[in-house]
């Protein structure tokens, strides 16, 4: 047991603050799980603090929950003019995990008495949701709280700016500076205003606001929607009531996972909440087959993210990944756009340095061009705001990151699950009514484009020893390059964490308008690439594969260039 982690254990066993309840679980908790609980502070990654539940430095409680509310809100009320940001407001959302209800009354309780008006909903609310009752209340900022599709153990706080836009790094550190100022988890205190915010309860009326606005994404609302059934799971999320509200009104036959469709905490009905998981899919393909539907479409928990699977001609369902299916969503709304001659002058498509690179040449072929950043959708929500700033930038036309999240409208600032399953279901009726299933469809892009495989795979690296393992790993790679991986020639590397792109002949470039980032990308000679990152949300490393040629044999080459660099590595 190191000191630190020692003198915090024993810190939190001898604090009034903590319940006798915490205490007794801290005292059951074998050396490697006080170590893991207490070896660092919880941190912001892409996708805010998200973390396990329980008592712990390195935990997501109330404690640490308190803390980082004082400190958001501290900085919020730096950023403006006196009296503004509690004149503005904060708006905070919360999915269906533990806790997550709790949490928000937690932070609304500590912005009240801070003096900053607090918007809540009345019950859980999705993501993309809390971005838009951000916009719609022009408030000065957002909490989210929920852990996305990360195991039912986990919690999470999402924080956003006065766009609906999560806070890019450069404005997390900003606010981290007012968070580390403050005490340990255990001795802040909240400062109390002379004059208490009041907490204001949005409704319905909210919710008709945003579905109108999602409504508005059709390209095609007038497609005849007789006898096309789809399968819809929010696996326990909050989306249901949304996606439900949507679908029916415009027509749509949806068929709801009932199991999955309870708002439960322990994710009961589910094999896994995350879309990307295929075992996430197996009650709603089962109720697929018994509804014979064309359809299946999935939503995460916090409803930022969309999966999909189709019904084949093989009379079998398959699904797409978020790299897929995005690229067939950009041809569908490009080329129909184009057709119907609303396709914007000067149109951009924002991706990610981890995205396959279909979805670019998707794109360019419609005269669209493409900005990428780094992984994390406020990068992309960010570059929406700056060009709205400036009054004379290019018009967005779509966003998107290949873990199954994507925008078409700008209201809100996040990626949207069900602006996405209701052009993924516009987009499928679309090519039914032309004879085609998506698989086909896909084979049609390919065609056109050339057969590329993207595809991600990741190693755990648990607890105290595995952090320092990971952290070890990334080091090696930023400080030796590799020349080589299995077998074919690396023509460049960019290296996101020093901002610089190495040529196989020495030559360097620096790589402008990014953040530096604890990522490495590796293109090959063959046009295939390798990215590495570890994930910003839970222990473990990414790494990002894609493979371009002949149709057969790329998972073959693609699983190849994986094992070879996993053992290269030594890992």
């Amino acid at each position: 047991m190191t000191m630190d982690v020692k003198t915090n254990y024993e810190r939190w066993l001898n604090s009034p603050r903590v319940s006798a309840e915490d205490k007794k679980l801290l005292r059951s908790l074998s050396q490697e799980q006080i170590d893991d609980a207490f070896f660092k502070n919880a941190e912001f990654g892409t996708g805010g603090l998200r973390g396990v539940l329980g008592p712990g430095t390195n935990r997501v409680n109330v404690h640490t929950v308190g803390r980082i509310s004082v400190g958001f809100a501290q900085y919020l009320l730096s950023r403006f003019p006196k009296g503004k940001a509690e004149e503005m407001g904060i708006a905070i959302s919360h999915d269906n995990r533990f806790m997550s209800r709790e949490f928000t009354l937690l932070a609304a309780d500590i912005f009240n008495r801070m003096g900053i008006k607090v918007y809540i909903f009345d019950a859980l609310r999705s993501t993309p949701e809390l971005s838009f009752a951000v916009r719609d209340n022009h408030c000065c900022g957002g909490i989210m709280i929920t852990a996305s599709h990360n195991p039912k153990n986990y919690n999470g706080y999402k924080v956003y700016d006065e766009k609906g836009c999560q806070l890019i790094p450069s404005l997390v550190e900003d606010m981290l500076r007012y968070i580390d100022a403050l005490p340990d988890e255990l001795s802040y205190e909240v400062p109390e205003a002379a004059k208490k915010g009041e907490t204001i309860v949005l409704g319905a009326e909210t919710d008709e606001r945003y579905y109108a606005e999602v409504k508005k994404v059709q390209v095609h609302p007038e497609l005849d929607k007789t006898g096309f059934k789809v399968v819809y799971s929010p696996q326990h999320g909050a989306s249901y009531e949304g996606a439900m509200a949507v679908f029916s009104s415009l027509g749509y036959e949806i068929i709801p996972v009932k199991e999955q469709c309870v708002h439960d905490p322990n994710f009961g009905a589910t094999l896994s909440p995350n879309p990307e998981v295929a075992k996430a899919w197996d009650l709603p393909l089962e109720y697929a087959r018994k509804h014979k539907a064309q359809l299946v479409v999935m939503t995460d928990p916090d409803g930022d993210r969309c999966g999909l699977a189709y019904e084949g001609k093989d009379g079998d369902y398959h699904r797409l990944t978020g790299n897929e299916s995005a690229a067939l969503l950009i041809d569908y709304i490009l080329s129909e756009k184009k057709k119907m001659g609303v396709l914007p002058e000067n149109p951009v498509m924002y991706d990610t340095i981890v995205s396959s690179s279909l979805g670019k040449e998707v794109a360019a072929s419609y005269g669209v061009k493409t900005e990428s950043f780094l992984t994390g959708f406020k990068f992309i929500g960010s570059r929406i705001g700056y060009y709205e700033d400036r009054g004379n930038g290019p018009t967005f036309v779509f966003g998107y990151e290949e873990s199954y999240g994507c925008l078409a409208s700008p209201f809100v600032r996040d990626k949207d699950g069900i602006q996405a399953i209701l052009l993924y279901t516009e987009m499928t009726l679309f090519h039914a009514r032309n004879g085609r299933d998506l698989g086909e469809a896909y084979e049609e892009l390919q065609q056109r484009f050339g057969y590329h495989l993207a595809t991600m795979k990741d190693m755990y690296f648990e607890g105290m020893e595995g952090n320092a393992t990971m952290q070890r790993l990334m080091k090696g790679l930023h400080a030796k390059p590799r020349t080589s991986i299995a077998g074919l020639k690396v023509a460049y590397t960019e290296d996101y964490l020093n901002d610089v792109r190495r040529f196989a002949d020495g030559k360097k470039e620096d790589i402008t308008g990014l953040p530096s980032s604890d990522v490495l990308k590796f293109f090959l000679e063959d046009g295939s690439t390798l990215c590495i990152r570890p994930s910003g949300t839970e222990p473990k490393v990414k790494f990002y594969i894609e493979v371009k040629g002949e149709k057969e044999g790329l998972a073959e080459k693609a699983e190849k260039l994986f094992e070879e660099f996993r053992k290269d590595l030594g890992i």
